[in-house]
């Protein structure tokens, strides 16, 4: 599903058929998604006012959760989605750490600090890219960046 949320923020949700979250990965979510245009469109499950019902509580409770702060696509919080979906594509390989998996974690689930904010700014309106973006969110998460996360 789609919404755009109280605060203007957009976000895609994803539940399975027991109005579970599947993940809060925009990118997996999209990739999901995605289909030829001839694909043929599935009934309607029985339960889908109910299930987008679910969705949408749940997707409120995630933008309370960090802070009211979804992320909108030119602000520090889409680092939260950016981080998420490099982790995603690296899952499995070298760079696919312990850290990276915490980090992707506990940035949707604990405000970011102002300093972090201010860092992640700077460094999206540079062109960082994902891979340093990562490395950066990680390295900020050790540097208790994050609300409420102490020193490692």
């Amino acid at each position: 599903m789609y919404i755009k949320t109280a605060e203007g923020n957009d976000a895609l949700g994803w539940m399975d058929t027991e109005g579970r979250s599947v993940t809060e990965s925009q990118y997996a979510i999209l990739r999901a998604a995605a289909c030829p245009i001839d694909t043929p469109a599935l009934p309607r499950a029985e339960n889908h006012h109910e299930l987008v019902q679910a969705g949408v509580q749940y997707l409120r409770q995630v933008e309370k959760s960090v802070g009211g702060q979804l992320g909108r696509p030119s602000g520090a919080n889409s680092a939260r989605t950016n981080t998420e979906d490099y982790a995603d594509q690296v899952k499995g390989q070298l760079w696919d750490t312990r850290e990276l998996r915490q980090a992707v974690d506990d940035i949707y689930h604990y405000p970011l600090r102002s300093v972090a904010v201010d860092t992640l700014n700077r460094q999206l309106r540079s062109g960082i890219s994902d891979e340093s973006l990562a490395s950066l969110v990680v390295t900020l998460k050790a540097k208790a960046a994050f609300a409420s996360i102490r020193r490692m």
